[in-house]
């Protein structure tokens, strides 16, 4: 199993996953198809299936034009969500086969009613696995709270998408991790893992170079989202409430003005 990972629009991120021992892959929210299947042919691979994280027109937008193109491909997308093309609705527990790599469906809602994300467990010792975050988690951020909830929300970070194995590799939707930094610095100045992390941010984008994947480790030490447990941000926020206080941070993200 691999990931390649394939720049859209002006700051999303589509992806490959794929199946090696097959050649068959999933398309995760291929916005611009004809990109994602140059990827898919100068990779040898043939695409199979379409993951969509949520109903959003930079997400699914491309579906039904991928439809077109690869005849037969199915398209998954979460329960409810509506989103563009979908030939099969899942929901939390739901696996999707791509070759014989085995899909996990996590249900996130929050960023939209049905916002999913997919999970593929890795090979203990061998290779970690990986998951597609959509608008659910960013590198150092979290989606705004469209249509759910703060508990929704504190539930998909925190616990659905906290609880997968540390070395787990987080692919998200956007590249917003620069001005996801120099926020999350703004609320936890002391943090010295995230100043290092953003001092390799900016060199990764001064070289036009992706910031995914990111961890679930790294996303603990460095996400102000998912720190709303720690002293230091509880300070910032003034709530000890894990709930309250994700909200808080979402509210100040909101409100903050990024340096120039």
């Amino acid at each position: 199993m691999s990931v390649q990972i394939v720049p859209v629009l002006q700051d999303n991120y589509a992806y490959l996953l794929v199946d090696e021992s097959t050649k068959s892959a999933a398309a995760v929210d291929p916005v611009e198809p004809e990109k994602v299947l140059a990827a898919a042919k100068k990779a040898g691979v043939t695409i199979s299936t379409v993951l969509t994280t949520h109903s959003h027109w930079d997400h699914a937008g491309g579906n039904n034009k991928l439809k077109q193109l690869v005849k037969g491909v199915e398209v998954v997308g979460g329960v409810g969500d509506n989103a563009e093309g979908v030939t099969r609705e899942v929901k939390e527990g739901d696996v999707v086969k791509v070759g014989e790599v085995e899909v996990q469906v996590l249900s996130t809602p929050c960023h939209t009613a049905g916002h999913v994300c997919y999970f593929v467990r890795g090979e203990e010792g061998k290779s970690p696995g990986v998951v597609f975050t959509g608008d659910t988690m960013f590198v150092g951020g979290c989606g705004n709270f469209n249509d759910g909830t703060p508990e929704q929300m504190t539930k998909a970070m925190l616990y659905t998408l906290g609880s997968l194995p540390a070395d787990t590799l987080v692919y998200v939707g956007h590249e917003y991790t620069l001005k996801n930094f120099a926020f999350g610095l703004f609320a936890e100045p002391n943090n010295k893992e995230l100043a290092a992390k953003m001092a390799w941010a900016q060199a990764q984008r001064a070289k036009g170079l992706p910031t995914v994947p990111s961890t679930i480790k790294d996303e603990w030490a460095t996400n102000p989202f998912m720190r709303v447990r720690e002293a230091s941000i509880q300070e910032f926020t003034k709530q000890k409430d894990e709930v309250k206080g994700l909200f808080a941070v979402r509210k100040a993200k909101n409100q903050w003005v990024p340096p120039p």
